[in-house]
């Protein structure tokens, strides 16, 4: 099936590791024109090396924080003046830590939101007028299924990342006349350095051993096992693409069957 992206312009954000690198090589290999970013410089020149190797394609690198507003900004007119658009725009951060609702203070809810909603909403409101002068775009924020179903010791991210779904299902209408669409993917338990940590905070907890923490996920996946970052980016890929235009405002679980409501 024909994607309809190649050449197309798609920034990921996150991107040096985890599902962000695996959903920027996915568009790759689609033959997009990709731009990863992270904030560790050395891991992420060695991931854009890795990808270009892999997909055979050129992947370009830029150093960026998406919490910090400045860089942010720099970081897309640098796209902007050097490819005049971009049409795939995937919004994704790191975790908040793990805890309970008594481990935190109000400075540690701050920073969650600083980290998953109010870097989505910049990025999106940064982005978004490329878009419409196109008319055309695809933005897909990654957040956890986590906003269906709460997770006992997710409180950070239960909060933080339960906000993007309700910015994407309101922006998603407002952008829909300029051939926009704006979905959000929901990640289950999947192979990655974000779920060996808390098998580490489980082990540390005195709840059982780190066997014992991915013994007991596997039981609530009716599928019995974890996903892979691959998986993931398979979803994600579809929703960049031209086919799936008349898709928006939906936020898909990609969870092996993990959430037990309907909707």
């Amino acid at each position: 099936m024909d994607l309809g992206i190649k050449n197309k312009v798609a920034l990921v954000t996150a991107s040096s590791k985890g599902l962000g690198k695996a959903v920027a090589e996915r568009l790759s290999l689609e033959g997009a024109k990709v731009i990863i970013c992270a904030r560790n410089k050395d891991k992420l020149l060695e991931t854009q090396k890795e990808m270009e190797s892999k997909t055979k394609n050129i992947v370009k690198a830029l150093e960026c924080d998406v919490t910090n507003f400045n860089q942010v900004t720099r970081m897309i007119e640098d796209i902007i003046k050097e490819f005049g658009a971009i049409d795939i725009l995937v919004c994704n951060a790191g975790g908040p830590p793990a805890g309970m609702a008594v481990d935190f203070n109000v400075d540690d809810y701050r920073n969650a939101l600083e980290l998953n909603l109010l870097s989505t909403i910049n990025l999106c409101n940064k982005v978004v007028p490329y878009m419409k002068k196109k008319q055309w775009g695809r933005i897909i924020n990654l957040t956890s299924v986590s906003v269906k179903q709460p997770i006992d010791n997710l409180i950070l991210s239960n909060t933080s990342r339960t906000g993007v779904i309700g910015f994407s299902k309101s922006l998603s209408n407002q952008v829909a006349p300029f051939g926009i669409t704006v979905n959000s993917v929901c990640p289950g338990y999947t192979k990655t350095q974000r779920v060996e940590n808390l098998a580490k905070y489980y082990e540390k907890s005195g709840k059982g051993t780190i066997q014992d923490f991915y013994d007991s996920i596997k039981k609530t996946i009716p599928m019995n096992r974890l996903g892979t970052p691959g998986e993931l980016a398979n979803a994600v890929t579809f929703l960049a693409s031209e086919g799936a235009g008349y898709i928006t405002g939906v936020a898909l679980q990609v969870d092996g069957g993990y959430i037990k409501s309907l909707f």
